[in-house]
């Protein structure tokens, strides 16, 4: 790690202590109460950082290429209704009344499988037709919510099986982000997986030149931001004990948001997982923080907006010294 590097994700730990404290103080003077110290609010605070950073994980990816991902938050709710769709217990009222109490190993496959196959339409989109990201994956977004809703015609899907709802329980959300974390920290770092992500974000130009094939890797990069942004639906069903058209609502822009708080740039080829696990526990302690001093919650989304604008500021800013 570079000293440069150390610096960079040094100050976004100085931030993640400095709001941390900062919401501990106007806890104890408006709410005389602790913020830091209450398990369950933490507890609820880690379980929503965890589907978050799952897919800012894919869409850390993403941007380092200088894409967009638009999608991942409509990928959650369509991968969620299939899994859910497939976990139903015997006596639910079935979406598919002979695939009932199935091992939850194949409606976990279906989910994570609708999360890829979304991701390779818009990784083939935008590498072989040449559609900006934003324009390809802004489709996606809004036929998987469309495809969602009629899935079911809007109906919730309810009655899951035990062993399907066991991984939204407990610490098994947190462990699967952490492990994610992890396994594409070394990806990105040590395998040419990463070094050609790096690579076509800082000149996709020169990373075609040098023999690197652009659209082939980007259509697996956006596979792959597809495939997690599945897990995430995987994990959201079986934490609701429900599939509903409705989850996922902006999970997209949290997760950009994560990514460029951790100092991911957009301009593309600067980033690193590590300062993206760091930024989506910032933004998991804003909102539980915002939450728990009683702040409106259209104040919040304002809020966070200033945030990402200032982090994309800081972004401009560092990358012009």
């Amino acid at each position: 790690m570079t000293p440069r590097r150390l610096s960079n994700e040094a100050g976004i730990l100085l931030v993640l202590a400095a709001i941390a404290l900062l919401f501990e103080a106007v806890g104890w003077s408006v709410r005389g109460a602790s913020f830091l110290f209450n398990g369950q609010r933490l507890l609820v605070m880690v379980l929503q950082v965890s589907i978050i950073g799952l897919l800012a994980i894919g869409m850390t990816q993403v941007i380092l290429t200088g894409g967009i991902d638009l999608s991942s938050g409509s990928i959650v709710a369509l991968s969620a209704m299939i899994a859910a769709s497939l976990a139903q217990a015997p006596n639910a009222r079935a979406v598919f009344p002979s695939l009932t109490d199935l091992p939850f190993l194949i409606p976990v496959a279906a989910g994570l499988g609708t999360g890829a196959l979304a991701g390779l339409v818009n990784g083939s989109l935008i590498a072989y037709t040449g559609i900006p990201p934003f324009i390809a994956t802004l489709g996606m977004m809004v036929s998987a919510r469309g495809l969602a809703r009629t899935y079911t015609r809007g109906q919730p899907i309810s009655m899951l099986t035990d062993s399907y709802t066991r991984i939204g329980e407990g610490a098994l959300p947190v462990v699967l982000f952490l492990l994610t974390a992890v396994i594409f920290h070394v990806v990105l770092r040590h395998t040419r997986y990463g070094k050609y992500t790096y690579a076509i974000g800082a000149n996709a130009h020169a990373a075609r030149v040098s023999g690197i094939r652009v659209n082939r890797h980007l259509r697996l990069v956006y596979t792959v931001a597809g495939l997690l942004a599945g897990l995430g639906g995987v994990v959201t069903s079986a934490r609701a004990a429900s599939g509903q058209a409705g989850m996922g609502m902006s999970y997209e822009l949290d997760a950009i948001a994560a990514a460029v708080i951790g100092g991911t740039s957009l301009s593309g080829g600067v980033g690193r997982i590590t300062g993206t696990v760091i930024g989506t526990v910032i933004l998991g302690i804003m909102t539980s923080g915002f939450t728990f001093i009683g702040l409106d919650a259209y104040i919040q989304d304002i809020v966070k907006g200033a945030v990402i604008v200032l982090a994309v500021v800081a972004d401009r800013y560092r990358h012009r010294l």
